[in-house]
């Protein structure tokens, strides 16, 4: 049995974030942050945007950021819950740039500030077009200097341990059994405090900007232990993905290239965004989403264009040079040439439900990051929300737990019987085969537009997927493809279940039955 006083699980900003805090609050503390692949790899390496910020209180108010978010979350947030997080968030910013995050700047050395869809103000803090792989490369040498903190990459949680105690009046978290992929064994961690900050669900989608580790592992485990997972209908989907058959993860092209000026054109070169919105090409994500939808559904064309060749070159290159390089390397010059974009599956705005401390309904569970509910972000995330939803919810974690953690004591050795990890023995061609099955499942029948009926058939075919990964003798066969199809299948039908609940279309969830049911 492993022991640590805090376990991290996921090394992104909001994971990382919890273990520095805390690393540094309580020197004598051990801290454990376990990681699917290596610590670099997560969601957070691929957000290009930034994170939104008021910092030009001249132009910009935290009531400006506050409506913008609100009316994003088209009427779902959590108000309280927005103000709180707006306000936060320039103290939070500064403690990122104490840990080692750099951030372009002014030639004045103020912070150079973008726009993007959503926002009626310039407050997009970013560090060229690769602000998450900045941030996260910052907090990693950060945590190296930090003795109490290790790293296991390469281990995957399997199942977390919460026990019902009577006292507690419900269950208790006191760790988790962890999978070391390299010796291939399942060990049990057991811990004072669990975090679980896994990141989203994008790998549920045939199309997604999330990385191969984005399986929703955190939720899966969470919902397995009883906590509970609300608004998981809400997947926003990013309209600008580039659109590259077969690509996986699909390469994002940031919001921020929009704010900086640049159009949307349809097969027919027309711009068509001020047809569905006002704001054109700024309007929120989920209208942009369902526009190049409806465009390239008219058309039959698989994609639609952003045009930058208006930009002046020198701001495009100095702005967006990785989305360059990467539009080169496909033989297109976004200098002269339109960039082929489609949408993906980019973000889950539900997840695991928290409180303003980041507590779930498990005691000493923590959630922070993509994979909680917090009520930030209603029915569709605000651009460049994310990671301040992550660095501010990181932080109540971390001041919930330096409250309480010397109050908290190691039990004694279980006397539970060990658990068994014993599954059935599914060849990894077959666990391949499965999980396309569910992302092209998911695609067509709980994408950007789905209908009841579509829901129905996920539900049921949702049900035969999970029996066969379930059923067949019990050989032990520790592998990690196979507790991540089981999460993802348990995921799924979250995904299903909870739209099936929603009798009403909000933000990036639309179902069309519910559409035509109210034109009668």
């Amino acid at each position: 049995m492993m022991r640590a006083d805090v376990l991290i699980i996921g090394s992104g900003i909001a994971g990382l974030s919890v273990a520095i805090k805390v690393a540094e609050r309580f020197p004598r503390r051990r801290v454990l942050v376990i990681t699917k692949q290596e610590s670099a790899e997560s969601n957070t390496r691929y957000a290009q945007g930034g994170i939104a910020v008021v910092s030009d209180f001249e132009r910009d108010s935290f009531e400006g950021h506050v409506s913008d978010t609100l009316e994003a979350g088209d009427g779902l947030c959590d108000a309280d819950v927005v103000n709180h997080v707006v306000r936060q968030a320039p103290a939070r910013l500064q403690e990122l740039i104490d840990m080692g995050a750099d951030f372009d700047r002014e030639p004045t050395g103020e912070l150079m500030l973008g726009r993007e869809g959503g926002h009626k103000a310039s407050r997009i803090i970013h560090s060229q077009d690769v602000t998450g792989l900045n941030i996260s490369t910052a907090l990693l040498e950060k945590v190296k200097t930090l003795p109490n903190v290790a790293v296991l990459s390469h281990h995957i949680a399997v199942d977390l341990i919460a026990e019902e105690v009577a006292s507690a009046k419900g269950k208790v978290a006191r760790g988790a059994y962890v999978l070391d992929l390299k010796e291939n064994t399942i060990e049990k961690y057991q811990s004072l405090v669990t975090v679980v900050a896994t990141g989203g669900i994008g790998q549920l989608y045939s199309t997604t900007t999330n990385p191969l580790i984005a399986t929703g592992d955190g939720i899966a485990m969470a919902w397995r232990a009883g906590a509970q997972v609300a608004n998981m209908e809400f997947i926003q989907f990013h309209p600008t993905a580039l659109y590259d058959r077969g690509a996986s993860p699909a390469f994002l092209i940031s919001e921020a290239v929009r704010g900086q000026g640049a159009y949307l054109r349809n097969a027919s070169g027309k711009r068509f965004m001020f047809q569905y919105h006002r704001d054109g090409e700024l309007a929120c994500r989920d209208v942009v989403s369902r526009a190049i939808a409806s465009e390239i559904q008219a058309s039959g064309h698989p994609c639609v264009y952003l045009d930058c060749t208006h930009i002046p070159e020198k701001e495009l290159l100095s702005h967006f040079p990785n989305i360059y390089r990467k539009c080169l390397s496909k033989g297109i010059d976004i200098t002269v040439d339109y960039i082929p974009v489609a949408p993906a599956a980019h973000y889950l705005c539900g997840g695991i439900n928290v409180d303003r401390a980041g507590q779930t309904s498990v005691k000493n569970l923590y959630a922070c990051g993509e994979c909680s509910n917090t009520g930030l972000h209603g029915a569709n995330r605000l651009a460049s929300n994310s990671l301040l939803e992550a660095i501010v919810y990181a932080h109540a974690c971390f001041e919930d737990i330096e409250k309480t953690i010397g109050c908290l004591a190691l039990p004694a050795l279980s006397e539970e019987p060990e658990r068994s990890f014993a599954t059935m023995q599914v060849d990894s061609a077959r666990i391949a085969e499965i999980k396309s099955q569910l992302q092209t499942l998911m695609t067509h029948n709980a994408g950007i537009v789905r209908t009841t009926r579509d829901m129905e058939h996920a539900r049921n075919e949702l049900a035969k997927l999970g029996n066969e990964l379930g059923a067949g003798p019990n050989v032990f066969v520790p592998s990690a493809a196979w507790y991540e199809l089981r999460n993802m299948i348990t995921c799924a039908q979250l995904v299903i279940k909870q739209s099936l609940e929603r009798k009403e279309n909000k933000g990036g969830f639309f179902n069309r039955s519910l559409e035509v049911r109210e034109l009668v």
